[in-house]
């Protein structure tokens, strides 16, 4: 059982999806900031509100709709997602493709027709 489980701890996969999470935590920080310290500023700037969150905010019957909420989320997925590919998926691709050995694919079909086709031909 516990051989069993060691196995699957070392698999590709579940070590790459653990760097990742870490990774992505620690990337929240640095997204936030950017949104404190560069986003937030620009948006006060521009529409004079001290973020997107109070931007579009309209009342119907009582309920509040706030469309910056919403952009808000979508600006920190955008920037959580282009900080993890191009810091971790980039550069981890990069060195796999490098570090990993080239597989021989073999004879492609075409040749493999060819191959075939000569054969035939020798056999008369």
């Amino acid at each position: 059982m516990i051989k069993g489980f060691r196995d699957f701890i070392m698999r590709g996969n579940v070590v790459d999806l653990a760097v990742g999470f870490v990774m992505g935590v620690a990337f929240s920080n640095v997204v936030n900031a950017i949104g404190k310290g560069l986003i937030n500023p620009l948006i006060a700037a521009i529409f004079g509100k001290p973020n997107l969150d109070s931007v579009g905010t309209f009342t119907i019957n009582h309920a509040l709709f706030s469309f910056g909420v919403i952009l808000t989320a979508l600006i920190n997925f955008v920037l959580v997602a282009a900080a993890v590919y191009f810091v971790i998926v980039l550069p981890v691709n990069h060195l796999r493709a490098r570090y990993t050995p080239a597989e021989d694919a073999g004879p492609t079909e075409v040749d493999l027709l060819v191959q075939i086709r000569d054969s035939l031909s020798a056999r008369g």
